[in-house]
């Protein structure tokens, strides 16, 4: 693939609800233009977008694929986008490389929520925005209806091509002084029109509906010639904000001439090629063998062997101009988010704000002892995908997968299953409760042991009692009832012995222990022995000061629409949730401020999903503990003996 000029360039994502025929568009670009002589099928697990095995496996997209189409002198980069919400991730990486978003619509489906989730993006971003009724040769099909279903829902700034009044009307819409000649003269001489048009579209403030059945081709020339048209170059979008070497705010102009700043939106990694990261060029070029700079390593990167990628297809490249995409193998230390530049002129652009993962899952090896492949596995699919995190919970002993819906998760346990030869089982998170006391103790623990030879002693007298502190040690020893030397054998033995309290083998806390009395041996007594006396102490300590179980209570905050806020509400009072607060959000609909146990909210991000048609989403983040009610410790206790006695 040869290289083109800034100029010639149109850098498009290609967002919408699963199933709207997006990689379907980009095949039907492919075969217009002559790229390829036929047009594959999702279907047939053929097409050039999803030629990942998960992807023909599953018969959909699960990551953002570069497709440049080469069309009237000019290369399109599509960007096609997954439409399923677990892979958000991928959406907000493809989002910031292009210089506009498509929004295909399913004509005979209709406005879906993926609809309304890439308008709200586009919006997030500023990204001019095009739809294109797709699927516009099904069997009845209202095209009419489902535009005035998108000015409805949109608003009026959505026009139709083909109806020029309406375009007019919107264009004017968008300016005052634009606005006073239509009302003034009831149409706007070409020469307004068509520079209110280009500026409304840019600005976000216009949305053409075009029109397609992309399994037959028809409307996909027009389609093209509609984004040489409309759809920025990329030297004619504003200046990206960054900060400088010294962390000033700054901005960086894409200029063909400036010096280098590429961002590194997306990466893949291929069990053949290794590490591919896929960069766009904000400015500057790129040349082969060149050395780029990399802020957040601190540390220089080779750009060696560089390429044009189509699909999975790669093409040298030779040279990359300001706004093109193209794809760098092996880097050493870029990750997804980073930024390469002239370290003469350093700057560094935003990292891509992921996501919150919501949706805990455990997960463990089917075989025993390839925790360490599981591990290798997760860190090298996180490169590819920043959206999901791993956590080793040293409470519970677990690794926690956390994503963002149940889908993804499925990828990645059968990525790990393909590419890392690891089979592993999914299983519910265990709680990290913690464990505490209410009253006080004073008990003692004594350790004495002869059995030939030197023997063991340890004799201590400890009071126990609550502390705001998680663990408060002190002595009032007197007369060297305990030597001082052991002072710091009890404390340790204290210590270790809140690592596994008595009701559910969870990690103590909140516990003040003072050691007020003892004795000792001349000859039996050593730290060890002193170590285990302590270790005594804490068990009937624990007993005696009326121990109780706490739970993890987290603040949450759900944003859902205004329909569905009494469902929402009844479900977190059942999940043992209080509701603090409402807040009206300036796009419509409320912000539910809460509080629940983690207990009650691993799955949560399913039930919302389902209880709001997928329109409701939620943050978390811990609170504080809180003691458990009586029945639900009672439970938990006696899942854990059980399980004591099962052992």
């Amino acid at each position: 693939m040869k290289g083109y000029s800034s100029d010639q360039i149109r850098n498009v994502v290609l967002l919408g609800h699963g199933g709207s025929g997006k990689t379907t568009v980009v095949e039907a670009a492919l075969a217009k233009t002559g790229a390829v002589s036929r047009m594959g099928r999702v279907e047939d697990g053929n097409t050039v977008s999803d030629y990942e095995k998960t992807e023909i496996d599953k018969g959909y997209s699960i990551a953002a694929t570069v497709v440049p189409v080469e069309y009237g002198k000019c290369k399109i980069n599509f960007i096609d986008a997954p439409g399923f919400f677990d892979f958000a991730g991928e959406v907000v990486g493809a989002v910031r490389a292009a210089e506009a978003a498509v929004i295909v619509v399913d004509a005979s489906a209709g406005v879906q929520v993926g609809t309304e989730k890439a308008w709200d993006v586009c919006g997030k971003f500023s990204l001019p925005r095009l739809f294109l009724l797709n699927k516009t040769d099904k069997e009845n099909v209202d095209v009419a209806q489902v535009t005035a279903d998108l000015k409805a829902k949109f608003g009026t700034s959505v026009a139709s091509i083909g109806d020029r009044d309406e375009l007019m009307e919107a264009v004017a819409g968008t300016d005052e002084e634009l606005l006073d000649k239509y009302l003034e003269d009831g149409e706007l001489p070409e020469a307004d029109f068509v520079r209110g048009l280009a500026a409304g579209i840019a600005a976000g403030d216009v949305a053409l509906i075009f029109k397609s059945s992309a399994t037959g081709q028809e409307g996909i020339a027009e389609f093209l010639d509609a984004i040489l048209k409309y759809v920025p170059a990329p030297t004619a979008r504003a200046p990206y904000p960054a900060v400088d070497g010294s962390g000033a705010d700054v901005t960086v102009a894409p200029d063909p001439s400036g010096p280098l700043a590429a961002f590194v939106f997306k990466t893949v990694s291929d069990p053949q090629s290794g590490k591919i990261s896929f960069i766009k060029v904000i400015s500057g070029k790129v040349t082969k063998g060149i050395e780029a700079y990399n802020p957040r390593a601190d540390k220089p990167e080779k750009l060696g062997a560089i390429s044009f990628m189509r699909g999975k297809a790669q093409s040298e490249a030779p040279e990359v101009a300001t706004g093109d995409i193209f794809a760098a193998a092996k880097l050493q230390f870029a990750h997804t988010g980073d930024t390469l530049c002239d370290k003469s002129h350093i700057v560094k652009f935003p990292a891509v704000d992921f996501p919150e993962p919501t949706l805990i899952t455990a997960i463990v090896p089917k075989a025993k002892g390839e925790e360490e492949k599981i591990g290798n596995g997760l860190n090298r699919l996180r490169d590819e995908d920043p959206s999901f995190e791993v956590e080793h919970n040293a409470e519970t002993g677990q690794i926690l997968l956390k994503g963002q819906g149940e889908i993804q998760i499925g990828i990645i346990t059968a990525k790990l299953r393909e590419r890392f030869k690891v089979e592993v089982d999914l299983v519910d998170p265990k709680v990290p409760y913690r464990e505490t006391i209410r009253g006080t103790a004073d008990v003692q623990g004594k350790h004495k042991k002869q059995s030939g030879g030197a023997g063991q002693y340890g004799d201590v007298h400890i009071r126990f009692s609550p502390s705001a502190e998680e663990f408060e040690f002190g002595e009032e020893l007197f007369g060297g009832s305990v030597p001082k030397q052991y002072v710091p054998a009890v404390e340790k033995g204290l210590k270790e012995s809140m690592q596994k309290g008595p009701l559910s083998g969870s990690k103590v806390v909140n516990i003040k222990a003072t050691l007020h009395d003892g004795s000792y041996h001349d000859v039996d007594s050593s730290e060890m022995a002193f170590k285990i006396a302590a270790a005594l102490a804490f068990k009937k300590g624990m007993e005696e000061a009326k121990p109780i179980l706490l739970e993890p209570v987290q603040h949450v905050e759900i944003f859902v629409p205004d329909e569905y806020m009494g469902d929402v509400m009844g479900d977190m009072n059942k999940r043992r949730g209080k509701i603090l607060g409402m807040e009206p959000q300036s796009g419509g609909g409320q912000k539910l401020v809460a509080e629940a146990p983690l207990a009650e909210l691993f799955k949560y991000a399913i039930n919302l999903r389902s209880m709001t048609q997928a329109r409701g989403s939620f943050t978390m983040r811990f609170e504080r503990y809180e003691e458990v009610p009586a029945n639900i410790a009672q439970k938990v206790i006696d899942n854990y003996k059980a399980a004591q006695e099962s052992d």
